[in-house]
């Protein structure tokens, strides 16, 4: 989780040399190109992060996404699991302090200061050579696939150290990934990327027409002063410590907040502004995204056609292919002190500073978390009646009274998740992968439900994120055995209350 961190909080920006009103924070890209120099810095850079994890692993992992090493009995895993490649002993008296979650891969930060990566690398985004691996995985579409029982790709399946990350003495300070590419960001505002950008039609690059696939960690030369990034399906979004922000990937959903003509779809693999200023957090799902400006407004963009971005027409309707093509303000999210936002394919969590919960967007995989007798009037429904999407950002219940408190959220493609305060998890959604981490379930999971499982039941969770079918958390360990079963009964009483 990126910290909100204000260094000012204005509305006044330059132009011509002399203090002008903003009364919104879109303006033109123009003004941003001609008055950047005059912008006064209004984010600071996070610090790096320090704690160390213990790492927990869950779902499916026919694609080498949990790192849990090639045997054939790791590819599926009902409930979280310690990864036991990533312990204190195994990484060298040292623990990992961060991850980022892509759609079948994971890179995760050690307190070294190195990078640690797992999963499928058939768009070079483990950012190392997977090449000389023992066992192969058959192409998926190949007639003659048939590796369900065989053992996974030694290479990818086992974490290892990113290669050729020249960074000197700066500090890694976030960590991203898309489904087919990674990102890291560092203390002095550069950025680093490795992998590609994918689009309806398939490879798109990775740098204009002249680089389709980046094996190693290049430098982004276009981004410099960078405080935070969020990262889509196949886009990323920068900040930077004047509130501006950048996009850059596959703008095909409008994802990048402006129009990219087919002509030149390979300028969009350079990271540009699109007239978003004064902004403090940038969040995205797959093909919508979020960012709130320092005056608690929010603005969404993307693909809207289940309410993602919480937006319908004025009358409540929804259709296919509905798009927002510009940052477009969203009264109903504006002025609750959210903290992070959290995305999926179709749906979204927002996370407030007093630790309630919002959920909105696609309701038929229960990627919401609200019970069907409960969904609210602005429920959107099809014309046989079913519910479609709940595009209306609505609270949240956890546990039977209602009164948990919540520091941290993440989703999945189609499942989500909260952390309590005291560090506990509730999950939620499509659970045909086991992402939720419930265990065998025949439904879909229709409302927030405490994960029970030996391997966390005395572990504070701090951070939580998931992928497209799998899953991964970060805990510390409660010592206190004390403390930890009085944790245990505390929620026992909750969820039975």
């Amino acid at each position: 989780m990126v910290a909100l961190e204000r260094k000012r909080k204005s509305e006044d920006s330059l132009s011509n040399g002399k203090h002008k009103k903003l009364k919104s924070s879109l303006v033109t890209s123009s003004f941003i190109l001609h008055s950047y120099s005059k912008l006064p810095n209004i984010n600071e850079t996070p610090k790096p992060k320090n704690i160390g994890l213990d790492i927990f692993v869950w779902g499916s992992g026919s694609m080498c996404e949990l790192g849990l090493g090639p045997s054939a009995s790791t590819k599926e895993v009902k409930r979280p699991r310690l990864n036991p490649y990533l312990t204190e002993e195994k990484l060298g008296g040292t623990k990992i302090v961060d991850f980022a979650v892509g759609g079948m891969h994971t890179l995760a930060l050690d307190g070294k200061n190195r990078i640690w990566s797992w999963g499928t690398n058939d768009s070079g985004v483990l950012g190392r050579d997977t090449s000389d691996s023992k066992v192969v995985l058959k192409d998926m579409d190949a007639s003659d696939s048939d590796d369900e029982d065989g053992d996974l790709n030694e290479a990818e399946s086992t974490p290892k150290l990113v290669e050729n990350l020249n960074i000197k003495e700066e500090k890694i300070i976030q960590l991203a990934a898309t489904d087919n590419l990674s990102a890291v960001l560092l203390s002095n505002g550069d950025v680093y990327a490795w992998g590609c950008f994918r689009c309806n039609e398939g490879l798109l690059g990775f740098l204009r027409s002249e680089i389709q696939i980046q094996k190693t960690p290049m430098k982004i030369p276009e981004l410099k002063n960078i405080v935070q990034l969020a990262s889509g399906k196949d886009h990323i979004l920068a900040l930077d410590s004047k509130g501006i922000v950048f996009a850059w990937g596959n703008g095909q959903q409008f994802q990048l907040g402006r129009r990219i003509l087919e002509r030149h779809r390979f300028r969009s693999l350079e990271p540009q502004q699109f007239g978003l200023y004064n902004i403090k957090y940038v969040a995205s799902g797959d093909f919508h995204c979020f960012a709130i400006d320092h005056n608690d407004k929010v603005y969404a963009w993307g693909l809207n056609q289940f309410g993602q971005c919480a937006v319908t027409g004025s009358n409540g309707e929804l259709e296919d292919g509905s798009i927002l093509t510009k940052p477009t303000l969203i009264p109903e999210l504006c002025n609750l002190g959210i903290t992070k936002i959290a995305a999926g394919e179709h749906h979204t969590l927002a996370l407030t500073g007093s630790g309630e919960v919002l959920a909105w967007g696609r309701y038929d995989m229960k990627e919401v978390g609200i019970p069907e007798d409960q969904l609210p009037k602005s429920t959107f429904k099809d014309q046989h009646g079913k519910p479609r999407s709940v595009p209306i950002p609505t609270k949240l219940k956890f546990g039977k009274t209602g009164e948990v408190l919540i520091k941290d959220i993440g989703v999945g493609s189609h499942h989500s998740f909260a952390v309590t305060n005291d560090g506990f998890v509730y999950a939620w959604g499509f659970s045909e992968t086991y992402a939720p981490g419930l265990g065998n379930l025949d439904d879909d999971v229709e409302v927030p439900t405490r994960i029970v499982n030996t391997a966390t039941k005395n572990e504070d969770i701090e951070m939580i994120g998931a992928g497209g079918q799998f899953s991964v958390s970060g805990g510390i360990k409660i010592k206190d055995e004390a403390k930890a079963e009085e944790r245990i009964e505390k929620y026992e009483d909750i969820d039975d209350e």
